[in-house]
């Protein structure tokens, strides 16, 4: 990483971003082909400018460091899915829960920063109303949902509902409940509204990151977020969540259950993975994944991932929160220099192997998987949980052009292997689980959901934020721990963090909010806390 974030002592820079950060859809909005503003808006630049902000800010693609602190040292490491191969901070950050204001305020910055998600949003509801497009609003509410769902999933209680309300005296939050409650009304209103509209409707077609203007597939998305969020309340709302699923397994659009319906950000910019798998060397797989996908022998394993140089031929990945070296000497490359042979992500992540600009966010896979579960839980509509399963490992191995599925979803023998790290043999450990593959009607459904997660866990890759929030919902798969744990006991090493802290910046500019948020958790301000959603115990 850049040793602007290495050097950092303070979280000056970070609140002085909230003030400071480029506008950049204003160069958009102002008039960007010389046309006038008349004919601007008859072509819907006016109102389709501050569309890309949204899609390039959900994951932000550039500055890379700036996505490294808003995704990639939380959750692309508390999933299971990747870690640093340098211990940052002089060995006590985020990673191993010596928790870092700086990094942690990122994943709430970005969406809330003038280039980011919200402004954004407020902007096109506004125009929609003085224009009579109300096409775009819709658009902009199934965006909205699908960034702050992230937001929401990291912090608990955020500013919602009252964002942007003028005449108050700080920045009201809701809480975690009452922010869902709004999503599912927002997709009901943004569905409504795309439905209303001629299929072939291309007013958003130049804007459109993902689907080329196909309002379809938008409706398809817009029922798949429903689906995802419903099955995410399911053990702290049992009602609440079989209604909204039920809808969403019900609604005339259908569901993405097809590769080519996946929603992925299309942003032509290098995607920031690639810089830190490549440039930087700052993020190598996770011990967690090769444990599972080197036990399972997955065909997609290397696809994922590279070989590694440590030990020639096979994937090997890295413990989270790692202790220092014993030759470590304060200079944070030297224990780097030992880590980086370890597996970097695959060629999609590698500025040598024509890297991806494309940003993941919800694949057909997923869908599968979901509806699985939905049939675990009774839910009409969902099907059969054996053949969604099955369709959505499938569905993964078409979408990875991989070879073998037959034989890998008919596997009965194969588990998660033990870890062993060849240079440090403390950080060994013996595999969590020993759960196979092939779906047995005898298992109870607490296993089943093991496999459907496990399986979900692998087809989401890289999505590290959406593979968090399912780690926390449901345990499943189980990650293993950090080695080293900083968080001076707010968090259990073994039951792992469960969110993120309010951000400096708003402990800094909003006080009283955060006061009044605070009340809205279950516990106090800290990692340790979990998120309302975030049950303990069995899931059925």
């Amino acid at each position: 990483m850049k040793t602007i974030l290495r050097n950092i002592l303070t979280i000056t820079f970070g609140m002085s971003f909230l003030f400071s950060c480029t506008d950049d859809f204003d160069s958009l909005n102002r008039d960007p082909n010389g046309v006038t503003e008349e004919q601007s808006e008859g072509d819907f630049l006016n109102i389709g400018g501050p569309f890309q902000p949204i899609f390039q800010n959900i994951y932000r693609y550039e500055p890379a460091w700036h996505t490294q602190l808003q995704h990639n040292l939380n959750a692309d490491t508390f999933s299971g899915y990747m870690a640093p191969p340098l211990p940052f901070v002089k060995g006590v950050n985020t990673t191993n829960y010596g928790f870092v204001d700086f990094w942690d305020q990122w994943a709430w910055d970005v969406p809330y920063s003038s280039r980011g998600v919200m402004v954004n949003v407020e902007k096109i509801r506004n125009l929609s109303e003085q224009t009579n497009l109300p096409l775009f609003y819709g658009l902009a509410l199934i965006l909205k949902v699908e960034a702050m769902h992230r937001v929401t999933d990291v912090y608990g209680p955020i500013i919602y509902s009252k964002y942007g309300l003028e005449g108050v005296a700080f920045a009201e939050y809701d809480s975690q409940q009452q922010v869902y409650n709004q999503f599912f009304e927002e997709l009901d209103e943004a569905i409504a509204t795309l439905s209303s509209f001629d299929s072939s409707n291309q007013q958003f077609s130049e804007f459109d990151l993902v689907y080329g203007g196909s309002l379809p597939k938008w409706i398809k998305f817009a029922n798949t977020l429903r689906l995802r969020l419903a099955t995410r309340i399911a053990k702290v709302d049992a009602d609440k969540a079989k209604i909204e699923g039920e809808k969403a397994l019900a609604a005339e659009g259908g569901l993405i259950e097809v590769n080519e319906d996946n929603f992925i950000i299309k942003g032509g910019q290098t995607h920031p993975l690639t810089v830190f798998n490549s440039s930087w060397n700052d993020v190598r797989m996770n011990a967690s994944m090769e444990s599972i996908l080197v036990g399972y022998e997955d065909p997609r394993g290397t696809k994922m991932f590279q070989e590694s140089e440590v030990v020639e031929g096979v994937l090997k990945g890295l413990r989270g929160g790692m202790p220092l070296l014993d030759k470590y000497d304060g200079n944070d490359a030297n224990q780097k220099s030992d880590y980086i042979a370890f597996s970097k992500l695959g060629s999609d992540y590698d500025q040598t192997k024509n890297p991806t600009t494309d940003i993941q966010l919800l694949v057909a896979a997923e869908t599968h998987f979901l509806k699985a579960e939905a049939a675990l839980r009774n839910w009409e509509g969902a099907g059969d949980a054996q053949s969604n399963y099955e369709m959505g490992i499938s569905t993964s191995f078409s979408q990875y052009e991989a070879s073998g599925r037959g034989e890998y979803i008919s596997n009965t023998t194969n588990t998660p292997i033990d870890y062993v790290d060849p240079l440090t043999s403390s950080n060994n450990i013996n595999a969590l689980t020993d759960i196979t593959i092939a779906w047995s009607n005898a298992d109870d459904n607490e296993t089943k959901l093991e496999k459907i997660i496990t399986q979900k866990w692998i087809a989401i890759f890289p999505d590290g934020q959406e593979a968090w929030s399912e780690f926390r919902r449901t345990g499943y798969p189980k990650i293993f721990p950090v080695v080293v744990n900083n968080s001076g006991g707010t968090v259990d090493t073994n039951i792992q963090v469960r969110r993120l802290a309010f951000p400096a910046s708003e402990r800094s500019t909003n006080p009283t909010g955060v006061e009044a948020a605070i009340s809205l958790l279950n516990g106090p301000d800290n990692a340790g806390t979990r998120l309302w959603w975030d049950v303990p115990g069995g899931n059925f």
